[in-house]
């Protein structure tokens, strides 16, 4: 019965995910001229909107958040990635957070809604290959979480793991992200089974995905912390929470 829904289930989602980025494209430019917070309401509603129709290809999101996540709270949000259907679960789970992307550079140019979202709301676009402008974006990124009371979202594995694998950490950013928000608590997060999403580059969705989040305890900041020690704490945290998801028990 599922392989028989992933069709047109899959169709009827791609209509109206077009039809939710073209809108909200539009959206976002009218909010423009009424400050950056009101493209952040917007780009809220746009994700908010998102997660909403995963619904239409029968995608079922199941969020555990921790109760010490504080609404209009500032954090450093650090998750494993799946998939680029990822992205709009903080927004959804943690929207009074304001959670901001590092994203790559090319991501902010021709995707509707999405890539104006990322130039016009307070988001840090990067290219990989030049390192030493990618940190500093992503520090300017961590001053503007402290002084606005919002959060960044890294992805320290640096690229999406399609099939639901993690991979190593790549540190330099999240260091980054911490030497310049020293007070922000650490939380993290591990997501599983978007990956699925685009297992078969979607033709067609698989009808029926559990798509599951968890957003663990805050961790917070320590005067003369190590903090290669706190990214392997927060690392373990997250293979630790697959595992469950997954009924690994020996993990």
């Amino acid at each position: 019965m599922r392989r028989f829904l992933s069709w047109p289930a899959t169709i009827l989602f791609a209509v109206f995910f077009g039809l939710i980025l073209g809108t909200f494209d539009v959206l976002l430019r009218l909010a423009t001229p009424f400050g950056q917070r009101a493209v952040e309401y917007v780009g809220l509603a746009l994700q908010t909107t998102l997660v909403w129709s995963y619904r239409l290809a029968g995608i079922r999101p199941d969020l555990e958040r921790s109760k010490g996540i504080e609404p209009r709270t500032s954090y450093i949000v650090v998750s494993n990635h799946q998939s680029m259907f990822d992205i709009p679960l903080f927004a959804w789970a943690m929207p009074t957070n304001f959670p901001k992307y590092i994203s790559k550079r090319s991501l902010g140019s021709w995707i509707p809604a999405v890539s104006y979202n990322l130039r016009r709301g307070g988001h840090a676009l990067i290219d990989r290959e030049d390192r030493e402008g990618s940190v500093a974006a992503i520090s300017r990124l961590a001053r503007a979480v402290v002084a606005n009371r919002s959060s960044a979202v890294i992805f320290p594995e640096g690229t999406r793991a399609r099939d639901g694998t993690i991979s190593p950490f790549k540190t330099a950013g999240t260091l980054a992200l911490l030497a310049e928000a020293p007070d922000v608590p650490v939380v993290p997060v591990c997501i599983d089974n978007s990956w699925q999403i685009m297992r078969h580059g979607m033709k067609p969705i698989p009808f029926g995905i559990h798509l599951r989040m968890w957003i663990g305890d805050p961790i917070e900041r320590r005067p003369g912390e190590d903090p290669r020690a706190l990214l392997v704490e927060v690392e373990r945290r997250i293979h630790e929470t697959l595992a469950r998801f997954r009924g690994d028990r020996s993990a």
